[in-house]
Order: C-alpha cells, then structure tokens, then sequence
C-alpha cells in the first residue's frame, strides 16, 4: 500500500473533479467524473457515489478503481489506484449523505478506496 504524500493531498484538493476508471469483469471500461472525491486517511480515498450506475456495476464486478485528478492551473496531477470497497451503511456513509443533502442529492453509496499506487503527474511544458 501506498501513503499520500503532502504534495498529493494538495493536489487532490485542489483539483476539480476527480475521473475514476473502472472495468467490468470482462473488461469494459467506464470513466465517470466525481466532485465528491476526499481524502480519508494517508492510505483511503473515498466518492460518494450518486448518479453513475455503470461505476456502481463495474465495482461490485472488479472493484480495481484507477483516479487522475489534473490541475489546469498547473497542468500537473495525481494518478491513484487501489481496491474499491462498497458501503451502504455506516459512519462514513452517514457522512457522506449529511454533506450532500442540503444540496437535494441522494447518496447511493460510498466508494471507499484502499491505495495501492500513488503518483504525482509532473506538469506539462508548452511545446
């Protein structure tokens, strides 16, 4: 497992939206956007999962989740990948549906993400 670094968490809170990757068992890819991306811990990531259905049946298929986060401020970035778990009940759940109902927005579930391969994008230079 993979630790974020502080250079990681600053640019995974400073870019907006995530795109999470996922494929089903067979293979068929999906990249959907998510606004609700926040760090947990050093090793946990998580998104509440609200209006993506072809995420959801990809993760409860092959819960191999990949995450690029890219600043377009600094056309730099952050590469995650780790294992997805599914949680419908819980503290974490609690929290996520508390933050997002204000806003009229149902959370589904929450996709909680243990780390197994944290990268920083390095910027890309013009030219």
């Amino acid at each position: 497992m993979t630790k974020l670094t502080d250079e990681m968490k600053k640019v995974i809170s400073e870019s907006f939206p995530a795109f999470v990757a996922t494929a089903s068992k067979t293979g068929k890819p999906n990249v959907s956007p998510k606004g609700s991306l926040q760090i947990l811990d050093d090793e946990h990531v998580a998104f509440a999962e609200m209006a993506s259905p072809n995420t959801l049946a990809n993760l409860k298929e092959n819960p191999q989740v990949a995450i690029v986060m890219f600043n377009q401020a600094t056309w730099g970035g952050c590469r995650i990948s780790g294992n997805a778990e599914l949680l419908d009940s819980g503290e974490l759940f609690d929290s996520f549906k508390a933050q997002f109902a204000p806003l009229k927005m149902e959370v589904k579930s929450v996709v909680k993400i243990a780390i197994e391969e944290a990268v920083i994008m390095p910027p890309m230079k013009a030219g």
